[in-house]
């Protein structure tokens, strides 16, 4: 009777043994791929003997003279990015971010509701303003014009989209800053 039970355990395993080795080649014959003309990937890396090619900036035309060339229409389409955090309207809440009506020549952290970062009120502590060029440099890159800003934001990389962001910003305000010189 042992035997008979031995028997049917191997049975068993064997059989299902088989069982999978049949779906790996019914698999194979459905899904099959082509090896590759070589193996691997390339992974680029850099010449260490070639000399460093210097990044050559393309230079940037002032903020007055980009605010020339937009619309306000034009800062509204590139604001719309930015409606996830902020919004710009008379009165409006605060989001994420701070409501930024009246934000061009007024004072850094200027919404008093608003919880603004270290680096932001030290800078408001300065008596510092929006400045048409201070915005430009800090939506080019907020994290560098304002060490230890809450804004996760990376930036505008585009002058034209930032100078169209500012003209939108000055034009939601009660008594609009001056146009740069």
């Amino acid at each position: 009777m042992e035997s008979l039970l031995f028997n049917k355990i191997a049975g068993a395993g064997l059989g299902a043994l088989l069982f999978a080795v049949g779906l790996n080649i019914l698999g194979e014959g459905i899904f099959s791929s082509d090896a590759p003309a070589k193996p691997g990937f390339l992974v680029k890396t850099a010449d260490t003997n070639a000399p460093a090619k210097e990044a050559k900036a393309e230079p940037v035309a002032p903020i007055a003279d980009r605010m020339k060339a937009t619309t306000a229409e034009a800062g509204l389409k590139v604001f719309n990015n930015c409606k996830s955090c902020h919004n710009a309207d008379k009165g409006g809440p605060k989001g994420v971010g701070p409501n930024l009506w009246g934000v061009v020549g007024g004072p850094a952290a200027h919404m008093p509701t608003f919880t603004y970062s270290s680096g932001m009120e030290d800078r408001a502590k300065t008596g510092a303003k929006w400045s048409y060029e201070d915005l430009d440099k800090f939506l080019t890159s907020p994290r560098d014009f304002v060490k230890g800003t809450k804004m996760t934001f990376a930036g505008l990389p585009k002058p034209e989209d930032r100078a169209a962001v500012i003209m939108y910003l000055r034009s939601q305000s009660d008594a609009p800053m001056p146009m740069p010189n």
